[in-house]
Formats: C-alpha cells, sequence, structure tokens
C-alpha cells in the first residue's frame, strides 16, 4: 500500500465516510471546517456536479506538505433531478415516493488533494428499488435519519434491505464513498 507517505485527513462530517475509510486500514484524521458552500452552478451536467462540489471543499481547505485531504459529495439523481437532502420528514417522505419502484443514480464525486496535485472523478451507481407501500415509507421516516442523506436514504439502514432489488456498481459508493476507487487512486498520488 502506498499511503504512508500522506498524512491523510478526511474533511467529513459524516459517520458513515468515516466507517468506511477506516475499512481501508489506513491512519487518518478527520478536519471540518464549517459553512463550506456546497451550491454549484446552475446548468451543470448532472454527473459534474458531486466532482465539482468535493473540488469546491477542497479549495476551502489549506493542505500543507505530506498531507493528503479526502473531500466528497454524494447525490442522488431521478430522472436527471438531482435529489439532495430533504428539509424535513414530509420532504423526505415525497422523495421516497418518487424513487419507489424505480432505478436511480447515486454519483459520489471525491477529491484527493495534496499540496502540490489534485485528482478529482466521480464513481456512479445505479440503484434500483423496488415499490415501497405507504407504511414502509412512513416507517423509515419515522424511525431512522433521512434528513442527512442525499435522497433521503441509507442503503446500508432498514429501507435498503427491504427494498434493494438491484444494484449496478459499487455499493460503498452509495454509502457515500467508493473506498474502492479511492484506495486504487491513492496508490498512484
Amino acid at each position: 500500500m502506498n499511503t504512508g507517505k500522506y498524512k491523510i485527513i478526511l474533511a467529513s462530517n459524516s459517520p458513515r465516510r468515516r466507517e468506511l475509510l477506516a475499512g481501508l486500514d489506513v491512519p487518518f484524521e478527520v478536519k471540518v471546517l464549517p459553512g463550506v458552500d456546497e451550491s454549484y452552478p446552475e446548468g451543470l451536467p448532472t454527473e459534474e456536479i458531486p466532482r465539482y462540489i468535493a473540488c469546491e471543499k477542497a479549495s476551502a481547505y489549506q493542505v500543507v506538505e505530506g498531507e493528503l485531504l479526502i473531500t466528497a459529495d454524494t447525490v442522488v439523481v431521478l430522472d436527471d433531478e438531482v435529489l439532495g437532502k430533504p428539509a424535513d420528514a414530509a420532504d423526505a417522505a415525497r422523495m421516497l415516493h418518487r424513487l419507489s419502484g424505480k432505478t436511480h443514480r447515486v454519483i459520489t464525486g471525491v477529491a484527493l488533494t495534496t499540496m502540490k496535485n489534485q485528482r478529482a472523478f466521480h464513481v456512479t451507481t445505479e440503484v434500483t428499488f423496488k415499490t415501497f407501500t405507504e407504511e414502509e415509507i412512513d416507517y423509515y421516516v419515522s424511525h431512522y435519519s433521512p434528513l442527512d442523506k442525499a435522497g433521503a436514504y441509507g442503503i446500508q439502514e432498514w429501507i435498503g434491505y427491504i427494498g434493494v432489488v438491484k444494484l449496478r456498481g459499487s455499493f460503498f459508493n452509495v454509502m457515500g464513498l467508493p473506498v474502492q476507487r479511492i484506495y486504487e487512486e491513492m496508490q498512484t498520488m
């Protein structure tokens, strides 16, 4: 593994991203700056949105010699519409109704930034849900925390257990960090 030459910094509040990066067995620390802008230019192609945001997040940090900063952003896309984090429980239920019985894309953009270089990429996974009942959506929204998740769901939670009928791509990408691709990219930095 070619990761020992850098002190790895994960710039994320997400417990899922921390858990996933820890699974690579590389030491890292978490640094999060408050108030980092996550907006993007209107008209940006949906595939480029999370990569753009990941790079914008990286630009908010001062990377010093010997550090490798990892920033990421995940979006859920249904019919070319980006479904971000829901505003409230009603919005979460609305999003899950829209995703019900359909295939959507989960796109995570990642920026790996050193003092001299930045490598940015995105990974796309297609997820197909069964058709949810009203009771299933209500149960999930009231028993879990969909408000901090793009598309109002966590694939690693109950809704993923009962709802995912097909997955094409990286499961970990849907959780919020394409660790296999990150590992590969880190080997060449």
